[in-house]
């Protein structure tokens, strides 16, 4: 579980406002952070899921303070859903968010369970299993790790095996986009030791805080810009033709710093990513 605790400052800059309008929606009633004994706020995993979706709903959907308290208004969400969202579907392989519920339920485990063991919100998760859309990339690992796999392995990477893998240029397999400004390209298909990506990074795009998992990384920045910030106080920025190494199990995060596109060369080893 990620306990990680953000300082308004810093929680603003991930949900893209300003800390001024924090502390608005703080006034409207719609986040309540933490509270340290000095007064100082303090913001944990689950205020930052809920910044997000504030913001989404804000920018996206044009909702005021008060229509964005309904929507974020918890709702009866694990009812049993009807078995077809549940098939295979034959050849097709189902979108991430119902392999994730399919997950939950062959551990007996309650999306208010997991909510608790995720920092997530239920209402979050709900959303995503039935859309495959709304979390965080560091949300999407927190909960692949919880669930004892990987985010590639969710996404059908390790499906097969392979002795060799050929790409032309251009003609890569991208994941199905469930994080806002992050595309994932496959750069070796099958079940390797070594996950090969391409990411490309929308300006402002960014992990949305730290993960950690099992692993070496390697990133080489193709073009544009990229802030790495490892063990929440080692901050790097790495420009276009710039390569990086670090040992995975340091929790690390990332965003975009360029104002156009980034794209980057990313391989982690083993398989954990």
């Amino acid at each position: 579980m990620n306990d990680i605790r953000y300082k308004i400052a810093e929680a603003a800059r991930i949900a893209g406002v300003s800390a001024s309008t924090l502390r608005l929606w703080e006034d409207h009633g719609l986040i309540e952070p933490l509270r340290t004994t000095s007064g100082q706020r303090l913001y944990d995993a689950a205020h930052i899921e809920r910044l997000k979706r504030i913001s989404w709903l804000r920018a996206e959907k044009g909702l005021n303070p008060a229509a964005i308290r309904e929507s974020l208004k918890p709702q009866a969400t694990d009812e049993p859903e009807e078995d077809g969202d549940l098939e295979d579907g034959g050849d097709i392989d189902p979108p991430i968010g119902i392999k994730l519920r399919r997950l939950r339920r062959e551990a007996g485990k309650t999306l208010e369970a997991v909510a608790g063991a995720t920092g997530l919100s239920v209402s979050l998760l709900s959303t995503f299993e039935r859309t495959s859309q709304g979390l965080s990339f560091t949300a999407l690992h927190e909960l692949a790790r919880h669930f004892g796999t990987t985010i590639a392995a969710l996404n059908g990477q390790e499906q097969r095996l392979t002795r060799e893998s050929l790409i032309r240029s251009g003609r890569w397999t991208s994941w199905p986009a469930t994080t806002t400004g992050v595309t994932i390209q496959v750069l070796a298909e099958g079940r390797n030791q070594m996950e090969c990506h391409r990411f490309q990074l929308a300006p402002g795009a960014s992990s949305e805080g730290a993960y950690q998992h099992e692993g070496e990384e390697f990133i080489h920045v193709l073009s544009g810009s990229l802030e790495i910030v490892l063990d929440g106080d080692q901050f790097f920025v790495l420009q276009g033709g710039d390569s990086f190494y670090f040992e995975s199990q340091r929790p690390h995060s990332w965003r975009n710093l360029s104002d156009g596109e980034t794209v980057l060369l990313w391989i982690n080893t083993p398989p954990t990513f």
